[in-house]
């Protein structure tokens, strides 16, 4: 048994049961290399029934961390954690390094087609950038295509000339 002075938990979290009928829902463990929010995130969303019930949001939180993540966990101090707020903070603040970092409409400008790259290629490796831009701005998009393409590019004569002004337009 796990002496209670040495929880990170304080001795209320500790000495709280979970719900009578709780059954712990499945997650993908943490081990500390990925992007500690999206975890957190869906944790929270998993539990969502519960989030008012601190005391099992913490102590079923650790148990989603495994490996290096849990090694962490354990060389928190004493009674530090009083709190889901509190643990999800400390939680990202030693992971904030592995947080995803969000693109801004801005990033489609620093998409360029590469030379010995085909149109399609250009297009397909576009969209999968542009699917993690946040605030997405068809506008923004389209004249960032274009700035992508070379000068000699018939797709880019055409799309300067008006014949085709949408994104989807000049995908097909």
């Amino acid at each position: 048994m796990t002496n209670i002075s040495m929880s990170p938990f304080t001795n209320e979290i500790e000495r709280t049961d979970p719900p009578r009928g709780f059954t712990m829902p499945h997650f993908t463990p943490y081990k500390g290399d990925e992007d500690s929010d999206r975890h957190l995130k869906h944790y929270c969303s998993t539990m969502i029934l519960y989030k008012n019930n601190d005391a099992l949001m913490c102590k079923n939180f650790a148990t989603t961390l495994q490996g290096e993540a849990q090694d962490w966990f354990h060389t928190l101090p004493p009674q530090l954690i009083q709190s889901f707020n509190e643990l999800s903070f400390v939680f990202i603040k030693k992971y904030s390094s592995n947080l995803s970092i969000k693109k801004t409409s801005d990033h489609h400008f620093s998409i360029v087609k590469d030379p010995r790259e085909t149109l399609h290629d250009y297009v397909k490796r576009f969209k999968a950038k542009k699917a993690k831009i946040v605030g997405y701005n068809e506008d923004i998009a389209t004249a960032a295509f274009k700035n992508g393409l070379p000068t000699e590019h018939s797709l880019f004569r055409k799309l300067i000339m008006g014949e085709e002004l949408t994104l989807a337009a000049s995908y097909a």
